[in-house]
């Protein structure tokens, strides 16, 4: 709130410096945890996962896009929600799924940090170091975001350049030593996939492109937002998506689906293994350790910032526990705890089911909310958002389904987690207004 005024003037983004932010959230710690995920579901057709995902983002980016325009300083998530929905249960609701989603994504995060660095020692992938290095990182984001947001916007700045610039490095070394045939290792390119299973590899590569809400969240901040915030956005995503299938086909042209599946949290670092020998390894899960870091500080300042948020739209309640320091400072600790006990009892594949989940559930609750209420407000043609209610609904159904086929007890998490926030949002604002109604009457008598 106040830091985010202290940091950023009106029009103190240009076009380039819009996109470089958005590419810079985007691409990092979620293709190296994804890759290997998404082939799980998808096969061999796994980069043609990442298209569709980049499809689906533009369409979604749609509906941020529009209201961003029409009320640039109010591009937030939860403002979106609030114009839609009023102060109500489902504007705290799914405003609270986004912040659990991105509370999910640090931990998936800092997973992919813990499994990544462990390939430079011979331990066992399932060792009990990945969850107590995950927790190390979280914690040394605190502290970082306890020092200041100036750190962070210091430290983002050149890390970005290392972490998409290595990325880029990997790809291109890959698909040399592959010799540029971009033909994938496997010999069917359809074997190991299904129709349900390639839409549920979708779903989770979405994750790879939902930092464009970054962008939307910059709002007037950006020079002239009624035009650039839009054009940032798409060319983010284009951007993303160049690099992640530059990344796909080199890991594809290296490794089988068999393979790839076999090392799904460290997939990269496996790839570069037959393409450069060791020194490949070390070069990747040195960019790995980079991006997952850098991604970390970032993620945890921002949602720490959307908490407090909510808490001053009087969304959600607020306990500072004696603790000292301002609310953003509170909600800081609430979030490092909560990504902290993810990272400790759940592994790569259970996170990013959760935050594939959440996160689909809350775009589509955006979009109804435009398409209901603020359409002809903001100039929204209803075809392009209800297409973008459509593809949410046919990938999270279908990931459900695969996912549920699977892993039921993870599913089942999801939906109780789903339903008790919405049934806490509605008890906590019942209880707010009935409170405020006998204060107001305290005042009349």
């Amino acid at each position: 709130m106040s830091s985010h005024n202290e940091d950023y003037e009106k029009g103190s983004l240009s076009l380039t410096g819009t996109i470089a932010m958005g590419t810079g959230v985007m691409i990092g710690a979620g293709i190296f945890a994804l890759t290997g995920q998404v082939a799980e579901y998808a096969g061999s057709l796994f980069p043609l996962a990442f298209i569709i995902a980049a499809i689906i983002s533009g369409f979604s980016a749609y509906s941020y896009i529009k209201v961003s325009n029409k009320y640039p300083s109010a591009g937030g998530i939860a403002m979106i929600l609030k114009k839609a929905y009023g102060p109500s249960a489902v504007t705290g609701g799914a405003a609270l799924l986004m912040a659990l989603s991105m509370i999910i994504n640090e931990s998936l995060v800092a997973r992919t940090f813990g499994t990544y660095t462990l390939q430079l020692f011979d331990v066992q992938e399932n060792s009990i170091l990945v969850p107590i290095l995950a927790i190390g990182l979280i914690i040394f984001a605190f502290v970082v975001n306890v020092a200041g947001n100036k750190v962070i916007g210091s430290v983002s700045k050149v890390t970005a350049v290392l972490k998409i610039g290595g990325i880029l490095i990997f790809a291109l070394v890959a698909l040399w030593a592959a010799g540029f045939a971009f033909q994938p290792a496997s010999a069917d390119v359809s074997a190991n996939s299904s129709a349900s299973g390639f839409l549920a590899g979708t779903a989770l590569a979405i994750l790879a492109y939902k930092g464009f809400t970054t962008i939307t969240n910059s709002g007037d901040e950006v020079v002239d937002p009624n035009k650039n915030v839009g054009r940032a956005i798409i060319v983010s995503l284009l951007i993303c998506l160049v690099i992640y299938l530059l990344v796909c086909y080199a890991v594809g042209s290296t490794l089988t689906v068999e393979q790839i599946v076999a090392a799904k949290d460290y997939a990269l670092a496996e790839a570069a293994r037959p393409a450069i020998g060791q020194y490949g390894v070390w070069f990747t899960v040195g960019i790995a350790i980079i991006a997952t870091a850098s991604g970390l500080l970032a993620s945890v300042f921002a949602v720490s910032r959307m908490l407090a948020m909510l808490t001053d739209m009087n969304l959600i309640p607020h306990r500072h526990f004696g603790m000292p320091g301002n609310i953003q400072k509170h909600t800081l600790v609430f979030t490092v705890i909560a990504a902290g006990l993810l990272a400790a009892f759940f592994d790569l594949s259970r996170i990013a089911s959760l935050g594939a989940i959440f996160y689909l559930v809350m775009d589509i609750i955006i979009h109804w909310g435009v398409l209901k209420v603020l359409r002809k407000d903001v100039g929204a043609n209803p075809l392009v958002v209800i297409t973008a209610i459509i593809l949410d609904a046919v990938v999270l159904l279908a990931f459900i389904w695969i996912k549920g086929s699977d892993d039921l007890q993870i599913i089942i998490i999801a939906g109780i987690g789903i339903v008790a926030v919405f049934a806490y949002e509605r008890f906590f604002l019942r209880h707010k207004r009935e409170d405020d109604g006998d204060e107001g009457h305290a005042h009349d008598g």
